[in-house]
C-alpha cells in the first residue's frame, strides 16, 4: 500500500529500453502481488496448477523478467524480512480486508457473478511461505541475485542505491522514496493497460522514472519532510491524521520546522509514536551482509520445476528459456569480468 504521495511526485515517462544497462532491485513482495492481482482467470481465480498450488506469481517473475533482461536490464530481487511492530495493525487490517474479499468472492463464484468475483478476488491476495519460497527458488535458477532484507525490502534496496550497488528501485510503492532510494522506477513489472480502482475503466501505464531530489527540490522539502507528509496522509506505520490531504499536509511541512509544531497545527495528537516511524525511514534496518552474483540460467532445473511441478508448457518455457540464454550469452561476450558480472 505504502503511502499516498503521488500528487506531488514529479516523474518521468520513459520505456522500456531506456532500462538497458541497468541494475535494478526489484521490491519482491510488491511485484509479486501486482502479479497476484493481474495474473488471474475471468473469474478473479489465480492460476493453479494440478496440486491446487497458485503459480500466477511463478508465471510473472519467468515470462516478465525473461522479457525485462532482454531490454538490457539486470535484475536483483530484495525479499522482506521480519516486519517492524509498527506495521502490525496495518497487516491486522489487511487481513481482514483479505478475509471479507474470500468470502464475497466465494459468493460471487456461487452467484455465478463474475464482474463481482472477478472485483473481489483480484483483492482476496495472500502470500504465504511456500510462495515466497518458490518464487525464490524460480529467480535463482534463472541466475539472479536473491537478497533477503532483514527487515523492508524497499529500506534494504535504498541503501544499495546509496552505495553505487544498484542503479534504482523497482516498486509501485512510495515508500522507497521516504527510505530514501535516489532512484524510483514504477509500471515496471506490470505493463499494458491497468484498471483505476473503484470504476469500471481502464488506463493505459507506462513505465515512470522518479528522482527523489527532483521530488525535493520542486517541493521545497528535505527528505525528513516528505517523511512529514507521509506520516500526516499515513504509512504502512501509522494511521493518517484526520480530515488531511495531501495539499494541507504539504503545506503545513513547508509552514512548519518542526513535527511538534505541525502537530500543534492540526490539533490533533496521534496515537502513535510518530518519532519511532520517522526513525524507521531515516535509520532502517538493512545489511552489507549479499553478494550480487549472476549466473547461467540452469535450464534442466527450470524445465523440472515449472513443468514438472508446476504444470507450465513444456514448449513454451522452452522457448523463453532460449530467449533468456541467447541474452545472458551475448552479455557474457561483451564482459570481461565472466557471465553477468
Amino acid at each position: 500500500m505504502g503511502t499516498a504521495i503521488g500528487d506531488i511526485v514529479p516523474r518521468e515517462e520513459i520505456s522500456l529500453d531506456a532500462l538497458n544497462g541497468k541494475t535494478l532491485g526489484f521490491d519482491s513482495f510488491n511485484v509479486i502481488y501486482q502479479f497476484l492481482s493481474s495474473i488471474r482467470g475471468a473469474d478473479g481465480t489465480p492460476l493453479m496448477d494440478s496440486h491446487g498450488n497458485v503459480t500466477s506469481h511463478l508465471t510473472g517473475l519467468f515470462y516478465r523478467t525473461i522479457s525485462l533482461v532482454e531490454r538490457g536490464v539486470k535484475p536483483v530481487f530484495v525479499f522482506d524480512g521480519k516486519a517492524p511492530e509498527l506495521k502490525s495493525e496495518t497487516q491486522k487490517k489487511r487481513s481482514a480486508i483479505r478475509t471479507d474479499a474470500i468470502e464475497k468472492h466465494e459468493k460471487a463464484l456461487k452467484e455465478g457473478n463474475l464482474e463481482d468475483a472477478k472485483k473481489f478476488g483480484s483483492r482476496a491476495l495472500k502470500l504465504d511461505a511456500k510462495m515466497i519460497q518458490d518464487a525464490k527458488e524460480l529467480v535463482s535458477l534463472m541466475g539472479f541475485p536473491v537478497i533477503q532484507a532483514p527487515s523492508e525490502g524497499e529500506a534494504q534496496i535504498a541503501s544499495m542505491v546509496s552505495s553505487g550497488k544498484l542503479d534504482g528501485c523497482v516498486s509501485q510503492d512510495y515508500d522507497a522514496l521516504l527510505f530514501g532510494t535516489k532512484i524510483l522506477y514504477r509500471n515496471v513489472g506490470v505493463s499494458g493497460k491497468r484498471k483505476i480502482p473503484g470504476k469500471n475503466i481502464y488506463a493505459d501505464v507506462s513505465p515512470e522514472k522518479i528522482f527523489l531530489e527532483k521530488v525535493l527540490s520542486e517541493n521545497g522539502l528535505t527528505r525528513e519532510k516528505l517523511i512529514w507528509i507521509g506520516m500526516l496522509i499515513g504509512t504502512d506505520f501509522n494511521e493518517k491524521f484526520p480530515k488531511i490531504g495531501i495539499k494541507t499536509a504539504l503545506r503545513l511541512v513547508n509552514e512548519n520546522d518542526s513535527f511538534e509544531k505541525i502537530i500543534g497545527a492540526t490539533g490533533f495528537e496521534p496515537e502513535f509514536e510518530w518519532r519511532a516511524v520517522e526513525m524507521l525511514f531515516l535509520e532502517p534496518k538493512v545489511t552489507n551482509d549479499y553478494s550480487l552474483n549472476f549466473s547461467l540460467p540452469e535450464k534442466e532445473k527450470i524445465v523440472s520445476f515449472l513443468c514438472d511441478k508446476h504444470d507450465f508448457s513444456s514448449e513454451r518455457v522452452q522457448n523463453s528459456l532460449k530467449r533468456l540464454e541467447e541474452k545472458v550469452s551475448e552479455k557474457t561476450k561483451q564482459s570481461t569480468l565472466g557471465a553477468w558480472r
